[in-house]
Formats: structure tokens, C-alpha cells, sequence
């Protein structure tokens, strides 16, 4: 009451009774196993009668009704799962939304949000909590279900989003990519608090998963909290969502598809038709290798930066958890500009906070760090090109080159975007002798994000050109240029370049490009003239 929370029709139990209780404990910011309390109660029948008595007035004066349960036992009482069927019976028309764990089966008449493993036991399956289940086999859990109730049914798959099943049949809703580490406490009440609301308001269950869907994609980002979401960060978020496609087929290379004869993986299905005129190309690890191991000189840095000088004082674990962390940080960052990565890093200097406040730079302090370590390589290679010591080929992706001007050939506008600096990139493309290629222009980071990023280059080329999304290609080998292809319907190309090869297929990236939403990946441009015929029907 002093929070200005509703407590009517809250029920106090005279018997007795434990406090219903969860310990999240963490260790070196890793969760450990939960503890519980209050597992053990029982619902007396004057309980019971007083919980009728307060769901059927919720049910006359509210738009929605939720019944969330998660304590066994909880509502064990003879008769009251009859009196509840009774109650809700007489209200058909009403939206009743249930999440339970132990009572889905016993209750007619309700919407049901569930979760993947769930779904699956309701089907008699008999599935753990680690177990992962295809967007064919769910949608056919969630159809039996709704064919048992004859009402919606979610079933929310973690960082894979949700599947919503109605009487139009099944949606599947993307999950959306998640660059921070997350917390998962909170998200489920987050979904079914959401979905409750827009169904309330009038809400197709479509929409309301779309919209269920942001809201606990808002919530896991809140860390060590039981996270909520307000409806300006879920507006925020739904104007910059990246969303996982095919998570399936990314973990499986043995469910590929490929174009007859090539190495040319058909990932998506669903791009769109029509021609080709401009092309935007990311440079590190799509056209030049001269970068590449980048990631393991920021790597060190990001070490050092959130270590500092306490590294002995550190246990192994906590120093190889740490390094997971930074390791997953960079492969989800990767494409994106340095200096973002930098603002990233100084977020979890502070997060660990083991450096103290007064040592820990600014995101111009540490991206001059990893730079001057990265030129350090560059040059050296730089070196050997201009001496003659090695070849343009050696230092770009096998075929790209030719690639390059098979397109200028055929009259389309091709532009370079990098998150590398303006000035690297333009002199990296021009000692690789392709820089006059990009009639389109050449645009890389410049410190400051409010006038460089990918998002911009590709929403910028598409309304000063007047274009339809397929009119536009884009070529990368980070989820950050295949993510803003998608957002414009353009048509994505992954390549999952070998960048200590030049060629040849890197399965890790083969996975990061499917997930972010390439229509195609391709190990190299080995295989160009069949690349073109795909993409221009020739």
C-alpha cells in the first residue's frame, strides 16, 4: 500500500504458513543454484473460498486476469480447481491468461503462455529443462494445445523469442540479438504482464506477442534485479531490435542448403525480387584480411582494462570466466565501430569494478590503446606489400577483388562502410588498389556516432537513391551490416571467411551471419560468376 500497489482481493492465510521465498545467489557475478522457501504450504479451504471470491470480482471489474503459478502444491485444495473451472466458465468472453507450472492442464477456458520444455510435457513428452526443441516440433505442442482449449497459446523459447498459436494458425516471433550479458529474473511475468495488456486492449495475440516479445528482451538487459519494463524503453527498443533468424540451421551446418554445384548457402527464403543496382560492401574480413586477428589484440587490452594490476591477486576461474565474457562481448560487437566496442568496455570496467574509479579511462583512452597495439600488425604487413614481399592477394578475401569489378561492370554503385577509421580505411583500400571502385563513396568511423554508423550509411543510400529494399545488396561478415540489410527488406550476403586463409569456410561466422539474417553465405568470392547469376537472375 505504501508503494501504491492494488491489495485488493489479497488473501491473508490464518494457517500456518512460509513466506514464499527465492534466493538468486551470485559468485564472481556467475549464477549459482537457487534456494527456495515456502514450498511446503497448504491451501486451507477458507483460503480457498476467499480466492474464489476475489478472482470473481477481479473477473467483473477488470479488462484481464492473470493467474500466475509457480509454488507446487499451491493450489492443492479438493475443490477449488472446480469451483475455478466453474468461475471462469461463466465468464467466456473474458481474457484469462495463465502461466502455471504444475495446473495448465487442469484449467479450461484460459489463455495459455508456456514455455518450450512445457509445451513439450503437456504433450507427453518427456523433456529437461536444457532441452531444445525446433520451431516445427513447438508449433505442433502449441497446436495441440490450442486445439485442446480452443484459445491462444504462447510459448515463449528464451533467446529465441516466442511462438504464438490461434485460430489462424502458428506465428513464430524472432528472438532479438542481445549484446549485453542478461539476467533472466523477471522476463517470464514481464511476457505474460504484456500480452495481458495488449490482449486487454483489443490486441490481435499476433501483436501482442511482437510486443511481449520487446518487453522481455527489456527486462533480461537489468541485471542482479528483478527487471521491469517501462513503455518508453520498450519503444525504444523496438526502434533499433535486432532480430536471430534460423537459429536451427546456424548451430546445424548439416541442415544447409546450397545452390546447385556451389558453395553457395541458401540460408533464407525469403528475400525479395527485383534488380540489383546498389551495393554496399564492409571491408575487415569481407573484402581485406590485413586486419585480421584483430580480435586477439583487443582481446589483451579488454583484459588489462578490467583487471588492471589485480590480475595475481585474481583466482584461474574468475580470470577464464572474465575472458569468456570478454570473448563473448567482441563476437557479438563484431562490425560494429571501435569506438562503440570502447564504450562497451568501459561499461564493464565499471560493471566488475575492480579498477578503481579514478584509473578507468574514457572510450578515447582505450580505443587509443587497441589501436596503437593493432597498427602494430597492420604496418608490418603494410610493410611487406609496399617492399613486394607479398601480393594484394594475400591480403584479401580469394576473389573479392574480381568481384569488385564484375559489379562495376555491370553498372552498380558500390559503397565501402567499415567501423574503421576514415582515414585507415580509405588508405587500407587504396593500397589494395580498389578505393576508386567505390563510386558510391567510402565511409568509415570518425569518432563520433551520431554521424558514422552502418545503420545510417544503409538508411542514407536508400532514401537519396529512392530505393526499394531489393534494389540494395550488402556484403559483410558481421551481423551488424547483415542486421540494418534487413531492417530496409534488403538482400543480405554473409561471408564466412577464413581470414588466415582467405579462403575457405569459418563455421563460427557461418552461425553469427544466419542468426543476424543473411539470405546467402558464402565462404569467398571464389565462386563469383555463380554468386552473380543468384543474385541477378542471370
Amino acid at each position: 500500500q505504501e508503494l501504491k500497489v492494488n491489495t485488493d482481493g489479497i488473501v491473508l492465510n490464518d494457517a500456518p504458513f512460509q513466506t514464499v521465498t527465492f534466493c538468486k545467489r551470485y559468485l564472481n557475478q556467475e549464477e549459482e543454484p537457487r534456494i527456495d522457501f515456502g514450498f511446503f504450504n497448504e491451501l486451507p479451504e477458507k483460503a480457498s473460498d476467499q480466492m474464489i471470491l476475489s478472482i470473481e470480482s477481479a473477473l467483473q471489474s477488470c479488462d484481464a486476469l492473470i493467474i500466475n503459478q509457480q509454488v507446487p502444491g499451491s493450489l492443492d485444495h479438493s475443490s477449488f480447481l472446480q469451483k475455478l473451472n466453474q468461475l471462469l466458465k461463466k465468464y467466456p468472453d473474458k481474457t484469462v491468461l495463465m502461466d502455471s507450472r504444475d495446473y495448465s492442464v487442469k484449467i479450461q477456458n484460459i489463455i495459455l503462455k508456456t514455455n518450450a520444455v512445457e509445451a513439450a510435457r503437456l504433450n507427453g513428452v518427456d523433456a529437461f529443462p536444457a532441452d531444445i526443441f525446433s520451431d516445427e516440433q513447438i508449433i505442433q505442442f502449441g497446436q495441440a494445445l490450442f486445439d485442446n482449449n480452443q484459445r491462444p497459446v504462447f510459448v515463449s523459447r528464451g533467446e529465441f523469442g516466442l511462438i504464438c498459436v490461434d485460430e489462424n494458425g502458428a506465428t513464430s516471433i524472432p528472438g532479438i540479438h542481445i549484446v549485453e550479458q542478461t539476467d533472466p529474473v523477471g522476463a517470464g511475468d514481464t511476457m505474460v504482464s504484456a500480452l495481458a495488456s495488449c490482449l486487454a486492449a483489443g490486441l490481435s495475440p499476433e501483436e501482442a506477442a511482437h510486443f511481449a516479445n520487446l518487453a522481455s528482451v527489456v527486462t533480461v538487459k537489468k541485471r542482479f534485479q528483478t527487471g521491469t519494463a517501462s513503455g518508453e524503453e520498450i519503444a525504444h527498443l523496438a526502434q533499433d531490435a535486432s532480430f536471430v533468424y534460423h537459429p536451427e540451421l546456424a548451430e546445424n551446418i548439416q541442415d544447409a542448403t546450397f545452390v546447385e554445384r556451389t558453395e553457395i548457402e541458401i540460408s533464407s527464403a525469403d528475400r525479395s525480387n527485383g534488380i540489383i543496382t546498389h551495393a554496399v560492401f564492409d571491408h575487415d574480413g569481407t573484402i581485406s584480411i590485413l586486419r585480421e586477428g584483430w580480435e586477439s589484440v583487443m582481446e589483451p587490452v579488454m583484459m588489462d582494462a578490467i583487471l588492471g594490476d589485480k590480475r595475481p591477486t585474481l583466482s584461474d576461474d574468475f580470470i577464464e570466466n572474465t575472458r569468456k565474457h570478454v570473448l563473448e562481448f567482441i563476437d557479438k560487437t563484431t562490425g560494429i565501430q571501435t569506438i562503440l566496442q570502447m564504450e562497451g568496455l568501459v561499461d564493464m570496467v565499471r560493471e566488475y569494478a575492480i579498477v578503481p574509479e579514478n584509473q578507468i579511462l574514457d572510450k578515447f583512452g582505450y580505443k587509443e590503446i587497441y589501436n596503437n597495439a593493432l597498427l602494430v600488425m597492420v604496418k608490418d604487413r603494410v610493410k611487406k606489400l609496399k617492399n613486394g614481399d607479398a601480393s594484394v592477394a594475400d591480403y584479401t578475401v580469394s576473389g573479392a577483388v574480381e568481384f569488385l569489378h564484375k559489379l562495376s561492370e555491370k553498372g552498380i554503385t558500390l559503397y565501402l562502410a567499415s567501423g574503421t577509421d576514415q582515414d585507415d580505411l580509405i588508405a587500407e583500400a587504396t593500397l589494395l588498389g580498389y578505393a576508386d571502385l567505390f563510386n558510391g563513396g567510402v565511409s568509415g568511423s570518425v569518432g563520433d556516432v551520431s554521424k558514422f554508423s552502418k545503420k545510417k550509411v544503409i538508411r542514407e543510400i536508400m532514401e537519396k537513391n529512392n530505393l526499394h529494399g531489393h534494389e540494395l545488396v550488402t556484403f559483410g561478415d558481421g551481423p551488424v551490416e547483415i542486421k540494418e540489410c534487413r531492417r530496409i527488406e534488403g538482400i543480405a550476403v554473409g561471408i564466412a571467411s577464413d581470414e588466415t586463409k582467405g579462403e575457405g569456410l569459418n563455421p563460427e561466422k557461418r552461425t553469427r551471419l544466419i542468426r543476424s539474417g543473411a539470405h546467402y553465405v558464402i565462404p569467398d568470392f571464389s565462386q563469383a560468376e555463380a554468386l552473380i547469376d543468384v543474385l541477378f537472375k542471370d
